[in-house]
Formats: C-alpha cells, structure tokens, sequence
C-alpha cells in the first residue's frame, strides 16, 4: 500500500463520516508498481477467484494477485479474484453499492451485496475490458429460444422410428430369403438323392440281369455237352429235344413215320 493510501485510509478512519455509505475509495489513475482501486462493478468479467483470505484487505488480494503477474484484482469480502482485464464498463455502478468493509482492515470496502471492488495492480497502466456480459447473455438467450422453438423433438422421434421401422424390413426380407434359399437347398438335395438312388439301382438291376445272363449261357453250355450257344440269337432257355418241327426232321432223314418197320427188310450192298 503506498503512502497516499495509507493515509487516506487513516483520515478515513479517524473521521466520523466513515460508514458504510463511504467505504469504497473513488477510482484513480493506475500507478505502475502500487495498486489502485478502479471502481465498484455488479459483474467480475473474466476474473477468477485465485483465493479466500480470512483477514482480506485491498493491499493482501492485489499482492496476490501481483505474484501472479496479473494485471487485474477485485474483492468480495474474504474473496480474493484475480485476472488481466477489468469487468465490462458496463457493469460499473455507484461506489456506494461497495459496502462490504475488508475483514482485514475494516474501513476499506471490499465489495458489497454482489458487488466487487476492483483494482489494478500496478503489473501495467494500460488494461483491456472483458466483453459486455449483457450481449453474451443476450446471444445464449436467443439460441435457447431457436433451439427451444425448433421442433427438434418432433422429428427426432419420427426419424428413429424410421429408423428402428427400416431394420424390421430388412430383417424379414432377410428371413424369407433365407427360407426360401433352406427350401431350394433342400428340393435340390431330394432330388439329387433320388436321381443318384434310381441310377445306382438301374446300374444294379443292369448288373444281376448280365450276372444271370452268364449264368443261364454256363448252365446252357454244361447241358448242351460243351457246346456254346449261339451269340446272335442270344441265349435260349428252351430245349430244342422239344420242338416237334425238329423233331420231324431228324425222323426225315433216318425212319420213315408212315412204314411198318415190323417186318423184316432185307437190302443188297456191294461187298
């Protein structure tokens, strides 16, 4: 705290029109190396609260705040906040709504009922502003109520009933064709096994009827005395001993039918 201040933080102490009307000092011109306040303000700006300090004072908050290099410092009671601009000059009002007294040094005001005394800290004369807060609150004001009077909810409900709607679709065409491809799969199996079951017994059949074949010409031959029967006419199960027709014409060569062969016949042969 420089001399100045401490004396009229003295005078001010000592005089009976210290209340808490006339806590807060008036602003001043910064001063490089020495703190000075800057005003009463109803909003921080971009100033954070660094620490709280029981015995809280405008010389223990901006000492804080000046170890930190920061360029700004305010107070609310035993809240100490500290940043590097100072709250929008929009938000500055009458020094006697800072009427909290510091509770380390009661006759400096450190604030009041949401109200902040700020100051500068002496790290630079020249300080920027924090934005309106005003046309920040304004701004998300409005986009709340686009985002409130935009029918986002009708259609996100529409668009996932859509949505859960196209998966059942499309799960059941998936389903029929998967049972129609079960049942050609299947069909195409019968019907393989049962050409392949009809072939294999036709080639059975083919083979017991050759089988016998062989075995009707073996037996035909081992009857016939070893003779073979004849290949163009096939293999014939009959016997030719009973044919009539044959037999007639063997007795045609040898004895005739219609003579008496009771008798006697005597023939002349040449000796």
């Amino acid at each position: 705290m420089s001399l100045r201040q401490f004396a009229v933080a003295v005078i001010l102490a000592l005089s009976p029109l210290a209340d808490a009307a006339n806590l807060e000092q008036p602003a001043t011109d910064p001063v490089p190396g020495t703190d000075t306040v800057h005003g009463c303000y109803k909003s921080l700006g971009v100033l954070v609260l660094e620490q709280t300090i029981d015995f809280n004072s405008q010389g223990a908050c901006t000492t804080l705040c000046r170890n930190k290099t920061n360029l700004v410092a305010a107070t609310n009671a035993k809240d100490c906040y500290c940043g590097d601009k100072y709250p929008n000059k929009a938000d500055l009002v009458d020094d006697s709504e800072c009427t909290e007294p510091c509770p380390g040094f009661g006759t400096q005001a450190c604030g009041g009922l949401d109200t902040y005394t700020v100051y500068n800290t002496g790290e630079r004369v020249s300080v920027g502003e924090a934005p309106a807060a005003s046309s920040s609150t304004s701004s998300a004001s409005k986009t709340s109520t686009t985002s409130s009077n935009t029918p986002a909810s009708t259609s996100d409900p529409t668009e996932t009933v859509t949505a859960s709607s196209e998966p059942e679709k499309g799960s059941g065409t998936n389903v029929a064709g998967i049972a129609a491809g079960v049942v050609v799969g299947v069909v195409a199996i019968t019907a393989f096994g049962g050409a392949a079951f009809f072939w294999l017994r036709r080639k059975r059949n083919a083979e017991i009827e050759e089988e016998h074949r062989r075995n009707a010409a073996v037996n035909a031959f081992i009857s016939g005395g070893g003779k073979p029967p004849s290949s163009s006419g096939g293999l014939s199960m009959t016997d030719s001993r009973l044919d009539p027709v044959m037999n007639r014409r063997m007795s045609d060569g040898s004895i005739a039918d219609n003579q008496d062969y009771s008798r006697r016949i005597l023939r002349v042969t040449n000796a």
